[in-house]
């Protein structure tokens, strides 16, 4: 469904006035030139509209402006969910970890990669 989204929301974005868009998952199922794809259609949906993006994949995280960390907690059979911004060494981290299951020099340097991609773009 949120691909369904992306595909009807990358050819209105230009007229549309939804002033949010949410998309929860896009990821799923999809890789690679798919993937790369996929965020480089949400980044031009971000030149028009707000967008939050829930992903589980580096190179659509490593295009994100602003970077959120999520994660649930149980505290006294509470469940809480906190939400922290990201500094840019912490989003390197966290797309290093994403892409490879963990925090490595050559994790880091396909993250810093990903994001250099990013900044090219929007050049």
């Amino acid at each position: 469904m949120s691909r369904f989204m992306l595909a009807i929301k990358s050819v209105l974005a230009d007229v549309d006035k939804i002033p949010v868009i949410i998309f929860d998952e896009i990821d799923t199922g999809i890789s690679g030139i798919a993937a790369n794809a996929t965020g480089e259609k949400i980044k031009t949906i971000s030149k028009n509209h707000q967008v939050i993006c829930v992903t589980h994949l580096a190179s659509i995280a490593a295009k994100g402006d602003y970077n959120y960390y999520v994660c649930k907690e149980i505290d006294n059979n509470k469940t809480k969910t906190k939400v922290n911004l990201l500094s840019e060494k912490e989003v390197l981290e966290e797309i290093a970890r994403i892409s490879s299951g963990s925090v490595t020099n050559i994790s880091i340097k396909h993250a810093k990669e990903l994001r250099n991609r990013k900044l090219k773009e929007i050049a």
